[in-house]
């Protein structure tokens, strides 16, 4: 039985989208995308070189799972596929780094994987890699087929080439400065800042990913895409589709059909993947952003092979198609996917639903930087669905949002445990309490007025999931706990079992029902949760069969209830202090260079710190002269206790590296005022205290920082440097020092290992 919804919401937009594009398809496809029986939901495909973290859960996993569920509550039939992407280079350099084969890391991040999903509840119904015998001969199938109806070209190419590994390269192993953005460390495929596709001739200063040689560009043959070919049909693909589409995503597609499409390699001199299907190629591969996104075919097949199911009505017209994914993975889901199924004649995406960036601490989620939080090990510290709850409520799906550690902490204590599990508790265990079973309900106008408002969230949450809106659907959800415990506040069955038991039950039964309405809306975001609801008022069989119609069918009278330990428990997770806690270290500009009246080796000078300007007084005459301080943007302690040379206050404290009669003042390229990262306003230090850290000068080189000695270098801000640098120690790490994301450096050359004063 199919459950549709088309609340008013759909009726106003099909207005407008028609009023907009009157086209007939258009229409049609407006109308079968909220009703469709059949719908088809592809996830986007892990690279199985590193373990999935939250950032991948939070942009298209969870997200995925949550409309899947709510689907098939709906009474639909669901197809969700996705797997490991077990031939992308970032395998082979994790193969190499580790010296044994990608097979080997292919298969056990795989495996790593596919239980990570599992334990949080992606509810897959094909969960594949593409490292099979059933994928290889569905890719090549797919290539000799385009190839036959001419969308698919042979021609010489140059590509990047080591000289000193003596390779061609792969695209991801080619790194360097993207020419869009300024990011550092684009990939010769794409940026992962900006998200453009890439190709690593338009790197800046491109460098080999294995030894950082500069590549060279030899001419070889491959295969090409004829994506100009398919440019008109692409977008008339998009002016029928686009309408209920993300304004971001359809904004990024529309500049990339905009700006012409140009036909693109999908061969490489590689030797890790599938095999091209044609003589003379054999040394060569089949790249992997073609053939991933075939899986979401070779998965629907593998999936009517293995579990008797029928693939063809999912990819028939008839069905609904999605796709979810991260915002880096737009082009390929909105103009290169679709136009290799348009080639072929076969069914087109209507729904790409992209994510931005789910970010820690400001930076990038990154398994190739190291920037990671495995849901493994997540999973084994805190409750899967406060880990759902969390990443709902903050998923990204219009801006870049940050996971913080506090902030779950407080999200899981407030709302998952203060509003939805204590609700579910006070009903339970004072029904179980004072009447042992579900009581009989007499529900008076109050009662029908409190039902009603719990029915419009449950519309609410609907509406929300229709239009993939997690997060506003969640928020829809807990308002049904918030009116609950305000419903029970105000009727106080505790009170009304002193003078009306019955009174008492019909409160009771009523709040059952919003209850089981609750465990319902709650499903699909999370549904661990949401199942022992379920169990606690004593229902019976799946819930994602039983249907939202039925949310409000009262619960049979005289069922037993018993009485439940409460569902969540609190989370303290203790707040991690900066490495730089109590410093205030800023950017000044050296407006004012004069020597002190009083002393032969001290200059006074007044310093501009943005808001206000200090003086300083600084021990520097022997070493430089006032022109070359005039000018400089130096490093300043901002939080120094102010203190009388020879009569004149310093009211602070430039930093200077110091080594064997040589002395270089840190500098900054950063506007006056401007904090060092990881530092912030701080009460008073003495300079006693002060002088406990262990600051000094070294070089960053391949995460190392060499000073005295060899270090861990850490880095507060975003942007990660090598070079000359200034450093904190702590812990046995070299924290390094920027500010405004650029480096803290001594401005002459400097010993490593020379001390900071």
């Amino acid at each position: 039985m199919v459950t549709s919804l088309l609340p008013l919401f759909y009726v106003r937009y099909l207005t407008i989208a028609l009023n907009e594009q009157p086209n007939f398809k258009s229409s049609e496809f407006l109308v079968r995308i909220m009703s469709g029986e059949r719908i088809f939901i592809g996830v986007a495909w892990p690279y199985a070189n590193g373990e999935v973290h939250v950032g991948h859960i939070a942009g298209c996993y969870l997200g995925a799972d949550i409309f899947a569920r709510y689907q098939r509550m709906k009474g639909n039939e669901v197809l969700m596929v996705s797997g490991s992407d077990q031939h992308g280079t970032p395998i082979t350099v994790t193969a190499e780094k580790e010296g044994v084969s990608p097979e080997d890391i292919a298969e056990r991040y795989h495996g790593m994987n596919a239980r990570a999903m599992e334990r949080l509840g992606i509810s897959f119904d094909m969960y594949t890699k593409t490292h099979t015998e059933h994928h290889a001969e569905v890719v090549k199938e797919f290539f000799l087929d385009l190839m036959e109806r001419g969308f698919i070209d042979r021609k010489s190419t140059e590509e990047a080439y080591c000289p000193k590994c003596e390779r061609f390269l792969p695209d991801r192993y080619v790194e360097g400065t993207c020419p869009h953005c300024g990011y550092e460390h684009a990939r010769g495929d794409q940026c992962d800042e900006c998200g453009k596709t890439l190709d690593p001739q338009e790197l800046v200063n491109p460098r080999c990913k294995l030894c950082g040689t500069e590549p060279v560009f030899k001419q070889t043959e491959h295969f090409f895409l004829r994506l100009s070919a398919l440019q008109n049909d692409l977008l008339k693909f998009i002016d029928e589709k686009g309408h209920l589409w993300r304004p971001g995503v359809l904004k990024f597609t529309r500049n990339w059909l905009e700006s012409g499409l140009h036909d693109r390699a999908i061969t490489r001199d590689i030797s890790w993947g599938i095999p091209v299907p044609v003589e003379g190629f054999e040394d060569k591969r089949i790249y992997v952003w073609f053939e991933a996104v075939i899986g979401y075919y070779s998965a629907s097949k593998l999936w009517a092979k293995e579990k008797a199911g029928d693939w063809e009505k999912f990819w028939s017209d008839d069905a609904v198609h999605y796709y979810f994914m991260g915002k880096d993975n737009i082009p390929f889901h909105t103009i290169i996917w679709p136009g290799m199924l348009i080639g072929r004649g076969m069914k087109t995406p209507d729904n790409v639903v992209a994510n931005n960036y789910l970010r820690f601490s400001g930076e990038q989620f990154s398994k190739s930087r190291g920037i990671t939080l495995g849901i493994n090990e997540v999973l084994d510290a805190y409750d899967v669905s406060a880990l759902r709850y969390y990443l709902t409520s903050i998923m990204p799906e219009n801006h870049d949002t940050d996971f913080d550690w506090q902030e779950f902490a407080s999200k899981n204590n407030s709302e998952l445990l203060a509003k939805y599990g204590n609700f579910i508790h006070r009903v339970v265990s004072f029904t179980a309490d004072k009447f042992g079973e579900v009581p009989p309900a007499n529900p008076d106008e109050k009662d029908e007025e409190f039902l009603k408002e719990v029915e419009g969230y449950l519309k609410e949450v609907r509406e929300h999931l229709e239009r993939t809106e997690m997060r506003e659907g969640l928020n829809a959800m807990m308002r049904i706990s918030m009116a609950g415990n305000k419903y029970m506040m105000e009727r106080a069955p505790w009170k009304e079992l002193k003078t009306d038991k019955e009174r008492a039950g019909t409160t009771m039964n009523v709040l059952l029902r919003s209850v089981k309405a609750l465990a319902l809306a709650s499903y699909p975001f999370i549904p661990h949760a949401a199942e022992k609801a379920w169990e606690y008022i004593g229902m019976e069989g799946k819930m994602a069969e039983y249907g939202f119609e039925r949310a409000f069918e009262p619960l049979p009278t005289g069922r037993k209830m018993e009485k439940h330990s409460p569902m969540f428990s609190k989370i303290v997770i203790e707040e991690e202090k900066s490495p730089l806690d109590g410093l205030d270290l800023r950017a000044g500009l050296v407006e004012e260079v004069k020597e002190h009246p009083d002393a032969d080796k001290l200059y006074v000078l007044r310093v501009n710190l943005g808001k206000e300007t200090r003086q300083l007084v600084a021990g520097l005459k022997k070493y430089y002269a006032p022109e070359e301080l005039q000018g400089k943007r130096i490093i300043v302690v901002a939080n120094l206790e102010p203190a009388k040379l020879r009569g004149q206050l310093s009211q602070g404290m430039l930093l200077a590296a110091d080594h064997d009669e040589k002395v270089a003042v840190l500098t900054a390229d950063a506007d006056p005022g401007t904090q060092v990262d990881g530092t912030a306003p701080a009460k008073k230090l003495k300079y006693q205290k002060f002088a406990e850290n262990i600051i000094m000068v070294g070089t960053v080189k391949e995460g190392k920082f060499h000073g005295d000695r060899e270090y861990e270098a850490l880095f507060i801000g975003e942007t990660k440097h090598e070079g000359p640098a200034g450093a904190i120690i702590k812990d046995g790490k070299a924290v390094i020092l920027t500010a405004g994301g650029k480096m803290v450096a001594p401005e002459k050359e400097m010993p490593d290992g020379a001390k900071v004063r």
